[in-house]
């Protein structure tokens, strides 16, 4: 009976699966299969490498992470040489090392009691810092040394990045400094990198090291000692020149010392002690971290369409942490896409294959986004109380584009702007009337150029074709660059909140909602401050020779020793076969310094050495900045300076916006 019971329930066990199969299909319900999104079956359909790709997810924390940073800037700050550390490391020993590692460097790298404390400093207190600096310049530091090579600048320089942002390039000092290599605003835009609401180059690992790469080199063709080139990469040019006097007119870094300013002091010996420690880590038992992304295994890949970092995850299956990592110079995580320029995406090798393979089916999907973005009714989330059909389909031989209506658009202007009939607007968008609501995205149909008419006729179109991309490109980047944003049909805050590289919780701070529901229509504020969208022309680096009228009472020692230049100089460069010097006489007292144009407009306004008063510009001051050296590399005198911004006297300090010109 048992058994007949025991035997029972297990056929039981096993039909009630087919039975519950059977019922489900007799209902029109599918068991096996679930619906497949569009992203999915584009995915199913990728051609895909062999090799696979996995980064662990730590290591891109550690990539990424500032708290490196924070300790390397708070050593430098605090860096005291004349402190002696208690730290077993014979005084010999050091010396012979040191002795060793300036034989086969291009720095003069010689034993002092204060690069032996700070070195000792950084073995007592820093060795778990510097095992995870390791693994991560296995990834920096390949790209930093083939930059230096092409320019002939000391390869040893990789080690001032450590110093500068621990190798962080999303790295942001108190006064706006960024990147790698730390540059201001004004510097980055001199040396020609891009800075704008979507990209800073100063975060880009390449071209920020690139443009350190030109500073070192300018700055080495004033001082000819690299210990100085440093100490003006700290502090700027003007307070080494300065230094340089005051020492009287000594050129090594350990005499002028004491006149340079208090951080830059421990700078220097900051930047000797870290190559020391790569150099010797093995003795003193530092073992690197295991770096497990490294250069190498990177590619890059042009980007032709505009695209998100969540889009490329989302299609190559990869954090978007990582996307971040590889591409830091993004800032809105969105790789923009303008027509008089090429964007790149940087991935792993294995995913740029993926990428490259299956392109046409990647910018597919990405148009399929925006379209669905554009005319969706129906979104996830809490949407926008509206909807927007989707619009016909057209024949071959046309194509959509989409315009948001700004203040003071009506159908007429638009129309015209896009070469269509009203009629055609009104009958694309549904519209009853010829009245049109302020943010609304209109969907306008294009026709592309035809192919059956004369040479003529093909070179017209064309460019109106392209008049209509382009006006349609600069009318979009106007729209994403404001600081509200009007609420579209079908909207919802995950969404916005992704488009402005912000969170939902501060979008409804902002605009103190109380849920998640939001009306067609409504302005939220979508960031903290405005972002900048007027176009800033980059200035580029120029050397010149810096001349002085000769004064009353001035002898070639006195001039030598305000420019901090030796009499030999002096005379070699202005063929002066003795010390006589003439009243009124124009000598050259520096050669090859740096003279930066800071925009277009006063590029064509330098006479003489002086800009043209009458247009004004906008400078922000960086440390080590001293009125002289703003004066001399803008072209115009200290009281000129003093009188635009009312000052009365020199201090000046970082982050200040000085006006010159008036």
């Amino acid at each position: 009976m048992n058994i007949k019971k025991i035997t029972l329930s297990f056929f039981l066990v096993l039909t009630v699966p087919l039975f519950s199969q059977e019922v489900a299909e007799s209902k029109g319900t599918s068991v096996l299969e679930t619906k497949v999104s569009y992203l999915d079956s584009i995915k199913r359909s990728f051609v895909n490498d062999d090799m696979a790709s996995c980064v662990d997810s730590l290591w891109t924390k550690e990539l990424t992470d500032l708290d490196l940073y924070n300790d390397i800037t708070k050593d430098i700050e605090n860096i005291n040489t004349d402190e002696k550390v208690d730290y077993e490391l014979p005084t010999e020993l050091l010396k012979a090392r040191l002795e060793a590692m300036n034989a086969k460097s291009p720095f003069n790298i010689q034993y002092n009691q204060g690069l032996e404390n700070v070195i000792k400093s950084f073995l007592k207190n820093r060795k778990k810092s510097f095992e995870r600096l390791m693994a991560i310049s296995e990834y920096y530091f390949p790209m930093f040394e083939e930059t230096f090579a092409k320019q002939n600048i000391p390869l040893e320089i990789k080690y001032l990045a450590i110093v500068e942002s621990a190798l962080n390039p999303k790295a942001v000092s108190k006064v706006g400094a960024t990147g790698l290599w730390q540059f201001m605003y004004q510097t980055g835009k001199q040396y020609n990198l891009k800075i704008d609401s979507y990209i800073d180059e100063r975060s880009d690992p390449l071209k920020a090291t690139a443009a350190a790469a030109q500073y070192m080199s300018n700055m080495f063709s004033i001082f000819g000692d690299w210990e100085l080139v440093l100490a003006s990469y700290n502090s700027g040019p003007g307070n080494v020149a300065k230094a340089i006097r005051r020492s009287g007119g000594q050129q090594n870094f350990w005499s002028i010392k004491q006149n340079l300013p208090k951080e830059t002091q421990g700078y220097v010996p900051a930047f000797l002690a870290t190559m020391y420690l790569y150099e010797y880590h093995n003795e003193h038992g530092i073992k690197p971290n295991k770096a497990i992304v490294q250069h190498f295994a990177t590619d890059t890949v042009m980007i032709k369409k505009q695209m998100s970092f969540k889009q490329i995850s989302d299609l190559l299956d990869m954090p978007v942490s990582q996307l971040q990592l590889l591409n830091p110079s993004y800032k809105l995580n969105v790789i923009p896409s303008y027509s008089s320029e090429n964007h790149y995406l940087r991935l792993p090798k294995d995913k740029v294959g993926v990428f490259v393979s299956n392109e046409d089916k990647i910018y597919a999907y990405i148009q399929h986004e925006l379209d669905f973005k554009n005319n969706s009714p129906f979104k996830n989330g809490a949407t926008a109380i509206a909807s927007v059909e989707k619009p016909s389909s057209y024949s071959i031989g046309r194509f959509t584009q989409y315009y948001k209506v700004k203040e003071g658009d009506n159908l007429s202007n638009i129309a015209s702007r896009y070469n269509v009939d009203i009629s055609d607007l009104k009958k694309w968008n549904k519209l009853n009337s010829n009245s049109v609501s302020y943010g609304k995205v209109l969907t306008i149909i294009a026709a592309e150029i035809e192919t059956k008419t004369d040479v003529a006729s093909v070179e017209t179109k064309t460019n109106k074709a392209d008049k209509i991309k382009k006006e349609v490109k600069k009318d979009t980047l106007v729209a994403s660059n404001k600081t509200n944003y009007i609420v579209q049909k079908g909207d919802n805050l995950s969404d916005i909140a992704e488009q402005n590289n912000v969170t939902v919780a501060q979008i409804k701070e902002w605009n103190k909602l109380s849920g998640n529901t939001i009306q067609a229509g409504t302005s939220l504020q979508v960031t903290e401050r405005e972002i900048e969208t007027k176009e800033v022309v980059a200035a580029t680096p120029e050397l010149k020779n810096i001349e002085y009228t000769v004064q009353k009472g001035d002898n070639l020692g006195s001039i030598a020793k305000k420019f901090g230049t030796a009499i030999t100089d002096l005379k070699e460069w202005n063929h002066l076969s003795d010390n006589n010097i003439a009243l009124g006489k124009t000598l050259i007292v520096a050669k090859n310094e740096i003279a930066i144009n800071t925009s277009k407009a006063t590029a064509a306004s330098f006479k003489k050495g002086k800009i043209d008063t009458s247009l004004q510009q906008d400078y922000l001051v960086k440390k080590g900045d001293s009125l002289f050296s703003i004066a001399k590399k803008s072209g115009v005198t200290v009281s000129d300076i003093k009188k635009w911004n009312d000052i009365n006297n020199e201090e000046i300090k970082p982050g200040m916006k000085l006006k010159i010109g008036g």
